[in-house]
């Protein structure tokens, strides 16, 4: 199988490769894809040097896989070429999440949805995958009515500029000093925006979450109230999620449930100081729970915290599972 991954020297891109390793992905060709400025470097993958190609040179050898993580204008401009010559796309851009005729698809929730005729396949935001993997099965079961989550995400999530920022004001650098990725200094400080600033008053990643959830649950009733930050952790997204159920339940189900799904890790037990930390998350897969506890505001109320690599599972992971579901389903070469 003819494997590219587009946008091979990122935060994410690097990561894709990795994955691929571990997961010990069927790559008998490997095209790696970059801008034309990386045009040339090398890159390593299965123990092989590479050199990086542009994107039309990739297009031209057809392979059957693109995995996608160049940002949206690369995709909106790339994907239907790539797709063009029979190859799927895996995109982890937000380009195509919202377009109706494309699938958006966290495996372990939704991955029966695919079929041989998806040739652009939408990965989901890093926050709204690790949140719908614990809340599917629960809505399966009592039906949501109502999502409040704040999300606290890393400067990973913002790429190798944020890191790097936050890497200066850490050095003892004035903010200021240098190309900043974000308005405000990072280090020390927690910052309530992420991407733009809608008419609304919510943000593009706030909104994110709510037709994400909306299309990838099939279900346009929920009500999901989102407040994203950014604060100064290297890597992993955490969330408080407080849901509104339809009926009752009781804590004992609702662990049951997580520990029958897929993907979910559960790490509750307060006496012990054991909850989920984004430091511990880091270089897994799975997405963590735990502070499990009642709303006492609400009949039907549940309070958690949700813990996931945004690197990982948030973007590259998901985005290989989804080729693995493609592969399991025969819609890629064996």
């Amino acid at each position: 199988m003819k494997v590219t991954v587009v946008g091979v020297t990122g935060l994410v891109g690097t990561r894709m490769m990795e994955v691929l390793e571990e997961r010990h992905f069927p790559v008998t060709e490997f095209i790696p894809v970059a801008s034309e400025r990386s045009v040339g470097r090398k890159v390593v993958f299965g123990g092989k040097e590479y050199s990086v190609v542009g994107a039309e040179e990739a297009i031209s050898r057809k392979p059957d896989l693109a995995v996608f993580s160049a940002g949206g204008d690369a995709s909106k401009e790339l994907a239907p070429k790539f797709a063009a010559v029979g190859c799927k796309v895996v995109d982890n851009s937000s380009c195509w999440r919202m377009d109706p005729t494309k699938k958006l698809v966290v495996p372990e929730v939704n991955g029966d949805v695919l079929t041989k005729d998806d040739y652009i396949i939408a990965n989901p935001n890093c926050s709204t995958i690790q949140m719908i993997l614990p809340l599917a099965p629960i809505h399966r079961r009592y039906g949501i009515k109502r999502i409040v989550v704040s999300t606290y995400q890393s400067v990973t999530g913002a790429g190798n500029r944020a890191v790097f920022q936050m890497n200066e004001e850490r050095s003892g650098k004035k903010w200021g000093e240098y190309p900043p990725k974000f308005p405000w200094p990072i280090d020390e400080n927690i910052i309530p925006h992420i991407d733009v600033f809608l008419e609304n008053g919510y943000t593009k990643e706030e909104m994110k979450m709510v037709n994400e959830t909306h299309k990838i649950l099939g279900d346009y009733s929920i009500g999901v109230s989102p407040t994203t930050a950014r604060v100064p952790v290297l890597g992993g997204h955490s969330e408080s999620i407080n849901l509104e159920l339809e009926k009752d339940f009781t804590l004992e189900d609702i662990r049951k449930i997580w520990e029958d799904t897929p993907g979910v890790t559960i790490q509750d037990d307060p006496s012990k100081n054991i909850y989920p930390m984004p430091l511990y998350s880091l270089g897994k897969d799975d997405v963590f729970v735990g502070r499990l506890r009642r709303d006492p505001s609400l009949p039907f109320g549940l309070n958690f915290w949700c813990v996931s690599d945004n690197i990982r599972k948030g973007a590259a992971t998901n985005a290989i599972q989804i080729a693995e579901t493609l592969l399991a389903k025969g819609f890629l070469p064996a």
